[in-house]
């Protein structure tokens, strides 16, 4: 019997997706390179292909894991309240990893396991009457607007994570001339609260009633 001798592989693909994770959820996935990567773990470029073949399995990979630990909440018979908790679901779920949205939006990477949230919201529009064709236009315009408010606020959270000088939009709104903008100068030392709040369900419940009006 022989016995393997040498250094043991100094990388692992579990330490790899660790990597990558950490270095997306700083700097967002457009930032994710090889190359970047093998830097951030101390080894060259090639040891981590050794493991991965290109970014994009890399990426598969990272939402695999995403997928893995989605939250699936027991839903109710009323159709029009399945869509708004599989839709709240996956933001509540894809709010954790914004990056998995950047990748998303793409198009054209994605884990089977996610399935789950476009199956359900689908299955409630035409369970509510819609045709198949309106139900998945409606399934898209959940998507586009739970898409745009987690990528919305995650860029501002890296803004501010970055600089926490005033925003040029703190300093047009704290000198507002109220004969020009009267409506929003009555709510300018308020607009970061007002703009900052988690309204995402009461959003989302006003864009579903509109979807199934008439249904």
């Amino acid at each position: 019997m022989t016995t393997r001798t040498g250094r043991p592989p100094r990388l692992s693909r579990a330490q790899i997706l660790t990597a990558a994770g950490e270095l997306i959820d700083k700097d967002g996935a457009d930032a994710l390179t090889m190359r970047r990567l093998a830097a951030r773990l101390g080894v060259t470029p090639m040891a981590v292909y050794h493991h991965v073949r290109n970014k994009e399995e890399l990426l598969l990979l990272l939402l695999d894991e995403v997928a893995a630990g989605i939250r699936r909440p027991e839903l109710p018979g009323n159709p029009r309240e399945r869509m708004v908790l599989a839709a709240r679901a996956m933001h509540d779920t894809l709010v954790q990893v914004p990056w998995a949205v950047e990748v998303l939006t793409a198009d054209d990477l994605l884990s089977p396991a996610a399935l789950w949230y476009p199956e359900q919201i689908i299955d409630g529009a035409l369970t509510c009457g819609l045709s198949t064709e309106d139900a998945v236009y409606a399934y898209r315009t959940i998507w586009y607007y739970t898409a745009g408010e987690i990528l919305v606020r995650a860029a501002a959270s890296r803004r501010r994570a970055a600089d926490d000088r005033p925003t040029m939009r703190d300093k047009i709104f704290g000198s507002l001339d109220h004969s020009e903008w009267p409506r929003l100068a009555t709510v300018a030392d308020r607009w970061a609260e007002l703009t900052e709040a988690d309204i995402y369900e009461q959003g989302l419940r006003a864009l579903i009633d509109g979807l199934l009006t008439d249904h």
